[in-house]
């Protein structure tokens, strides 16, 4: 005990290299060098390939574009519509980026699985990966049908689970990497009428905190990114949550760089997220309350044996 009591103690934190015998007035300084390292080193996008899920339309567009704002060097493109995917890169290749497309159905992992192995050996190591692919039915979980719960899992898990998979083991060989999971708002507070939505978000939380654990060794990060109502074509037709502000998926877009680049594991998107949450946190009845105020009206009751067509959101 007396050799602790002699040694420095600026040598207990001799891991940082920081000099804790700065002046005061150094100390912001220092803190955020701490954080800084305690983070590890902020992504560069310049000069980067990425992997977007979901490219076509929405969030997954409009981070296609905010990386190529970064000077991205090449963007692989990831959706079901392959007309749609051609537009998006015609566009993003006038900005000077490298685009492929990938035209991809999430809700059959086994082909998603070859398609990725054969694809990642034809294009550049991916530095970046944003499985941004996701569908949402707004329903009354007793009125629900089968078919689209089915496609709720499919797309917004097994099919993010088949792409990540084969795309973190690559980077694990390289020992570098980043991959941000998009979940959702609902994937911290769940919203009614959205019951298997949040609970595909609540698994991607769930997945990426465990996935973060496994491949910090590897010098992989994982963020998850947690917008709230967003004005994409997924939500368009559905009922609106009183007092609810749809962010636009530009604001989306670049809460992401900035929380990339900063190197946070969540990233909320707008202040309503973060109030909600907070109250969440520290008064659960009272968001419990707020829930049902801001809920959409139930629809009258439906046989859950109708006959429904299921269109699935790229």
């Amino acid at each position: 005990m007396s050799n602790l009591k002699q040694k420095p103690l600026t040598q207990s934190f001799k891991f940082l290299s920081l000099n804790l015998s700065q002046p005061q007035n150094e100390s912001n300084t220092v803190l955020a060098e701490v954080l800084s390292r305690l983070r590890g080193i902020p992504m560069d996008f310049h000069g980067q390939t990425a992997l977007i899920t979901g490219a076509s339309r929405g969030i997954g567009k409009a981070i296609a574009f905010s990386l190529a704002q970064q000077n991205i060097h090449t963007l692989l493109l990831v959706a079901r519509d392959p007309q749609r995917l051609q537009r998006v890169a015609t566009d993003l290749e006038q900005l000077g980026v490298e685009v492929s497309i990938l035209p991809l159905d999430l809700t059959q992992p086994r082909n998603v699985h070859s398609s990725m192995v054969k694809a990642l050996r034809h294009h550049p190591p991916i530095d970046l990966l944003v499985n941004c692919a996701g569908v949402a039915y707004q329903r009354q979980f007793i009125e629900s049908h089968l078919q689209q719960v089915e496609t709720e899992l499919m797309t917004n898990l097994l099919g993010m689970y088949s792409i990540t998979r084969v795309v973190a083991r690559q980077m694990v060989r390289r020992k570098q990497g980043h991959i941000v999971n998009v979940s959702s708002l609902m994937g911290k507070v769940a919203a009614p009428s959205m019951a298997t939505y949040s609970a595909t978000k609540h698994a991607i939380i769930g997945f990426s905190q465990a996935l973060r654990g496994e491949l910090a060794p590897h010098n992989v990060k994982v963020t998850n990114l947690m917008p709230s109502l967003t004005k994409t074509d997924m939500v368009r037709d559905m009922k609106p949550f009183r007092w609810v502000r749809a962010s636009r998926p530009e604001q989306v877009a670049k809460a992401m760089v900035t929380g990339v680049k900063r190197g946070n594991r969540e990233i909320l998107v707008g202040w309503q997220s973060h109030m909600a949450v907070m109250c969440d946190r520290l008064a659960p009845q009272l968001m419990t309350r707020i829930i049902r105020w801001t809920q959409p009206p139930a629809t009258t009751p439906v046989s859950p044996y109708s006959k429904v067509v299921v269109p699935l959101q790229n």
